[in-house]
């Protein structure tokens, strides 16, 4: 790789619009509630990396796929405004990708991912901006083949590859052998086989998100757990985007894990006290105080 790479983070994942509709309780099978607020936001797992990266002060790049309608421009032209290089974001004749996200009074969320666009994401839209980033971050809301050629062409290039094994889905044989970093939340890594599979496979290091309960940290040096920020949560949707996001950035200005850990938990914290995905994504002003803080 360059030492002068263009990027710091490039992100390749889905797109989505987020509609989200807020009430006391999230209904149960059959039930139906009256909700409370109604709010239409971007979203989807890339797009709010690659935002919460170029917040957190990194040079973004992202690849995904919109369609040709209101709400793809929409989205890329939110990612324009954030800063991100959108060469590698396509138009397709699909819908752009949703999202249909129900909150409860106490943060608790519930979501439904309707793809549409972003299953059109093709393999060749992957090999030029991931050979010139410093950290390729990658997400299962694209299609595997996609996923598995960025963090391929990541570890070719001699960049960080990064996976946020998200939503828990069965991994194709021999896609974590391209990761040197894995993300799961508790439920993610038993699916796809626990944390020791997963560095047995290749990967540096294991991040086990337990929202509240913070993160457990899994590597050859062994395990360690680090304790949440102290925040009063609203709305826990994209706080493990804001916090793989933020980790990335981080890495990518050569930060030690332990540092850029403690840097992305304090991102991630303040994801949870805005409502919406985009909307709740810190800045790195707002991040290094809270970290400065606790």
């Amino acid at each position: 790789m360059s030492d002068l790479p263009r990027f710091d983070v490039c992100v390749v994942g889905s797109a989505n619009l987020d509609l989200v509709a807020t009430a006391a309780q999230l209904p149960g099978p059959g039930e139906t509630v009256l909700g409370t607020t109604f709010a239409e936001h971007p979203g989807g797992k890339g797009l709010n990396q690659a935002v919460a990266a170029a917040r957190a002060g990194a040079r973004v790049a992202f690849v995904g796929a919109i369609g040709h309608d209101a709400a793809g421009a929409t989205l890329r032209d939110l990612l324009d405004d954030e800063g991100i290089d959108t060469s590698g974001l396509v138009g397709v004749d699909a819908p752009t990708g949703r999202a249909l996200i129900g909150v409860a009074a106490g943060g608790e969320n519930s979501i439904i991912v309707v793809p549409g666009a972003n299953a059109h994401v093709d393999v060749g839209q992957v090999n030029a901006l991931v050979t010139q980033a410093r950290v390729v971050l990658a997400q299962l809301e694209v299609p595997l083949d996609v996923v598995a050629a960025a963090l391929r062409g990541a570890r070719a290039a001699g960049a960080t590859a990064v996976l946020n094994p998200a939503p828990a889905a069965d991994l194709p044989p021999g896609l974590l052998a391209h990761c040197d970093l894995v993300i799961p939340n508790e439920h993610e890594v038993e699916r796809i086989g626990g944390a020791a599979t997963v560095l047995a496979a290749g990967a540096a290091a294991v991040v086990v998100t337990r929202g509240g309960a913070g993160i457990s940290v899994h590597s050859a040096d062994g395990d360690v757990d680090m304790a949440a920020f102290a925040v009063d949560p609203v709305d826990t949707t994209a706080a493990g985007d804001a916090f793989c996001g933020a980790l990335c950035a981080r890495l990518a200005t050569g930060e030690g894990l332990a540092a850029a850990l403690r840097f992305a938990m304090a991102a991630g914290a303040l994801a949870t006290t805005v409502a919406g995905a985009v909307p709740s994504l810190p800045r790195r002003a707002e991040i290094d105080l809270l970290r400065r803080a606790g």
